[in-house]
């Protein structure tokens, strides 16, 4: 099989139809352009060349290998170049997997923002649940996690990027929307939309919880897996939610949003989580261009753990 360096030599003798000044074009002298020249003949079992004492000439066989060789050498540039890119993280794909409630606000910014950063990255978006998304990484289906709990095991990094507090979603028409203030005991015997235990684990765990704590028996009417289904029922009058506060950028015609303290540590948190061994540089680029976001755009801290 014939090498590129040999390709080289043949186009540029080719374009001068001169072994003298092909040979200084390539910096080197006439006899190894030669050599170069008969060992590329050899592996394509064909003459590229008619010779005399005074003239080089293309065969009907160069002429035609001439093209594809041109062809060749431009898709090797092409190539190192991609591969030059790829490294300083300008082209490439970035898989994302995300919990819903991350797309009302923070991930169309970030995306957008990726995407005059590095118009030639494909992020490629899945939506899924936390525990999807644990499986997804631990497959290497994805490059980054964006969850609502820490995947605490050996060889992942998680940061939690945002920390914001629950609201109350409640119907227009209900006391509560006009009240003057609002408690964790207002809650008690009211009917109650909840986040599902199988879709939202941490929200379930952490909400129900408190609210055992707070000796607050709300009627739970529905065990859903998405603030925005949760908030559309509230819309339509069948309960209360509490929701993360980024939730409040869904608006619905009969929804009001209102703050209520639910004690020290009850707090909405989203994470990202990824392998420490990723080596994708379009990932580290979108994975700072995140940090970046939340630090401008959300009113949280953003801290390691791990």
């Amino acid at each position: 099989m014939f090498e590129l360096s040999q390709l080289r030599c043949f186009t540029t003798v080719a374009t001068e139809l001169n072994f003298r000044r092909a040979a200084q074009r390539l910096n080197m002298t006439q006899p190894p352009l030669s050599r170069q020249i008969q060992l590329l003949e050899h592996a394509l079992g064909v003459e590229l060349f008619t010779r005399t004492t005074r003239t080089v000439a293309l065969t009907a066989a160069g002429r035609a290998f001439f093209v594809e060789a041109q062809n060749l050498l431009e898709r090797a540039q092409q190539a190192a170049a991609s591969a030059r890119r790829f490294a300083e993280g300008d082209i490439g794909t970035v898989n994302v997997s995300f919990v819903g409630s991350a797309v009302y606000e923070f991930l169309p910014k970030v995306i957008a923002e990726a995407r005059l950063k590095q118009p030639q990255v494909k992020i490629e978006l899945s939506e899924m649940n936390t525990y999807q998304q644990h499986e997804a990484l631990r497959a290497r289906r994805v490059d980054l996690g964006i969850v609502r709990a820490p995947l605490l095991e050996s060889g992942y990094a998680n940061e939690c990027l945002v920390r914001e507090p629950f609201v109350l979603a409640v119907h227009r028409s209900h006391r509560l929307a006009n009240a003057d203030s609002v408690s964790i005991h207002d809650l008690d015997a009211q009917p109650f939309l909840m986040y599902a235990h199988s879709a939202y684990p941490p929200f379930n765990e952490l909400l129900t919880g408190r609210l055992r704590s707070a000796r607050v028996a709300p009627q739970f009417v529905q065990w859903l897996g998405s603030s925005l289904t949760i908030l559309a029922l509230v819309n339509a009058g069948m309960g209360l939610a509490l929701v993360p506060r980024c939730a409040t950028s869904v608006v619905f015609r009969n929804v009001v949003f209102r703050e209520i303290d639910l004690g020290e540590g009850m707090l909405s948190e989203l994470h990202l989580v990824w392998h420490q061994d990723n080596d994708n540089p379009a990932f580290a680029m979108l994975l700072e261009g995140i940090r970046s976001a939340a630090r401008e755009g959300w009113p949280a801290t953003i801290e390691s753990a791990g």
